[in-house]
């Protein structure tokens, strides 16, 4: 049996000591705000009825009486249990001699995962019995007293990481599968980097932990929002995607550096792997630039980052957005891997399936065999002098196998991107380690294009982020000839193929936030009248970013999913399986909202039956 001492590590690892022992705030602050040099150990068993926890004892503890308190995670011949708590596990001893008879009575019949408190004395293991594998191994406790405290019923599935369970038997029973290692590991470990990330912000560069409203307005273009009825007639607050507004505002008024560990909304719908309500680290600062925004992520990923883990290493490469898709297919992507493995003649016609099932699109293989050759009917298309460019653009070697594709340039370009991903999998499946766990590969992508043409009529724009992403400065002119040319300030940080955060420069000139919104994205400015009225009192030059904590969280982690990284997370439809959330409301109450809900003929007969 092995549990490890992975919270120790885990307070260890994110309680490194800070280079300056004290470090001033700006201004007429220093004096209160500064950060001091002591550390301490957090104190597991202040303020409760036991005297330490399962996981902390030691052979430094011998002789020592203690009060434990638990659950039982496992019980041997009625002769020892072992004791759980999240801080790790503890072998006790049952007594057996008659004078004990209660308390043996008590530690043998409570049922699996019942909560116990017990008082003994810590022993040494006999000689032989040590367990190595155990933080607690080299000792026992001999049992005095024993009180249960909560018997548990038969449970759903077993508490043990190891035990396949679904993932909707896991969110049902969720306070059930919170008890597992792995979840009190990321939970734990999302806490104590979160508790780093507030001391470099706050503490170390003067940021401003500041709370922004949940009920605010239907904001223009992006993700669909949450909307919440109100008493007045017709009208609705929306929960918002991102405090985006607000911490522009909180720019205008004058807070300099703003922080928050805020909670966002958008309702898309059944998406997998996306959640209807996931946190943000979300920052915005004045007087910055694109270089001092990423800066400062990279330092305080740096300071943040666990110790158990592979570093970060800063300065992150960039790359542009054209050249990102030009070179992997997409605007985020895996640079732990390139794609100069070999495939088996069965792999090319399963990735052509892919391409046609999925993007009903060609793809046309191409073998290089002894000098270069080409080995593909499409040679014969191709003249020899374009065979040598591309064999000299791509670097390609003998045995190399090169897929291509033709098509519009973003669409071709995004299918051999998604294609590179499915050669991995195929690789992955044979054994073959492509894409490292271990290794954390960050990447900045740049200068991403302001508008992109809208999906249902293409001849009108849309923005690429959101409408307040100023334009690159040497692109201003285009805006009023070639506005799709324009590239923006904005800029994504990738790891490992995921995007955990978004950000750019703000507009901070009234008149070209008029003109972008009125007359090139044709959005009602009556929306957002607070907006342009807030930049022309002096709005000072700005810009910030995200960081979507909960991907973040998963990635370090290397969990599957991020609901694994969330307490209690929805569905990938949306639904809170433990709580059966959303759930109907009777129309009385909905009376003083001025809503009735109109039933779709389909959901009335589904009600019927």
């Amino acid at each position: 049996m092995y549990f490890p001492s992975w919270l120790s590590q885990l307070y260890r690892g994110l309680s490194r000591p800070i280079r300056r022992t004290t470090q001033p705030i700006w201004g007429s602050l220093s004096r209160s705000l500064v950060l001091s040099s002591q550390r301490r150990n957090p104190e597991f068993s202040s303020f409760v009825v036991r005297t330490n926890t399962c996981g902390e004892l030691r052979s430094s503890h011998l002789g020592q009486e203690v009060t434990l308190c638990g659950w039982i995670q496992y019980r041997r011949q009625n002769t020892f249990l072992v004791l759980r708590d999240f801080h790790g596990l503890v072998q006790v001893i049952i007594p057996q001699d008659e004078s004990a008879a209660s308390v043996r009575k008590i530690l043998c019949e409570a049922p699996m995962e019942s909560v116990v408190q017990v008082s003994g004395t810590v022993i040494s293991r006999p000689a032989g019995q040590e367990n190595p594998k155990m933080p607690t191994g080299e000792i026992e406790i001999k049992v005095k007293t024993a009180e249960l405290l909560n018997a548990c019923k038969k449970l759903p599935f077993e508490i043990k990481d190891f035990m396949k369970k679904t993932e909707a038997l896991r969110l049902q029973y969720r306070y059930l599968d919170l008890r597992s290692f792995q979840m009190q590991y990321n939970l734990r470990l999302r806490s104590q980097m979160v508790m780093k990330m507030r001391e470099y912000l706050c503490n170390l560069h003067g940021f401003v932990d500041i709370e922004t409203p949940t009920l605010f307005k239907r904001t223009p273009g992006g993700a669909k929002e949450f909307l919440v009825p109100s008493r007045e007639p017709g009208k609705f607050y929306s929960l918002p995607q991102s405090p985006q507004q607000f911490k522009q505002l909180l720019m205008v008024g004058g807070l300099d550096r703003y922080f928050q560990v805020a909670r966002c909304y958008r309702d898309e719908g059944s998406r997998p792997d996306r959640q209807p309500e996931f946190t943000q680290i979300d920052i915005e600062m004045s007087f910055v630039d694109q270089t001092g925004i990423q800066s400062l992520i990279e330092g305080l990923l740096q300071y943040s980052w666990p110790n158990d883990k592979n570093p970060v290493v800063v300065p992150f490469p960039s790359m542009t957005f054209a050249e990102a898709l030009a070179t992997y297919g997409t605007d985020k992507p895996d640079t732990r891997f390139g794609m100069k493995k070999y495939f088996k003649r069965k792999d090319i016609e399963s990735i052509r399936k892919f391409s046609a099932d999925h993007f009903d699109q060609e793809i046309l293989p191409v073998f290089l065999n002894t000098n270069r050759n080409w080995n593909s009917p499409v040679a014969n298309f191709i003249m020899e002098l374009k065979r040598q460019e591309l064999i000299r653009l791509m670097e390609t070697q003998e045995e190399d196998v090169v897929l291509l594709t033709a098509g519009e340039h973003n669409k071709a370009c995004s299918l051999l991107g998604k294609l590179r991903l499915e050669c991995a999998d195929l690789l992955e499946t044979r054994g073959v380690v492509l894409r490292d766990p271990t290794l954390f590969s960050f990447l900045w992508v740049v200068d991403f294009p302001l508008f992109l043409p809208k999906e249902e009529n293409p001849r009108e724009l849309e923005s690429a982020h959101h409408p307040f992403t100023a334009p690159h400065p040497s692109d201003i002119h285009l805006l009023y000839t070639e506005p799709k040319k324009v590239r923006s300030q904005h800029y994504d940080l990738v790891l490992n193929g995921n995007e955990i955060g978004g950000g750019s420069i703000r507009i901070h000139n009234a008149e070209l936030q008029q003109y972008i919104l009125a007359t090139l994205l044709k959005e009602d400015v009556k929306l957002l009248s607070h907006m342009l009225q807030a930049l022309d009192y002096g709005a000072p030059p700005h810009g910030g970013i995200a960081l979507g904590l909960d991907r973040l969280i998963c990635v370090v982690t290397g969990s599957p999913s991020i609901r694994d990284v969330i307490a209690f997370p929805k569905s990938f439809r949306g639904h809170d399986l433990m709580s059966n959330t959303p759930d109907s409301i009777p129309p009385e109450e909905l009376k003083p909202y001025h809503i009735q809900v109109s039933w779709p003929t389909d959901s009335k007969a589904a009600k019927a039956h």
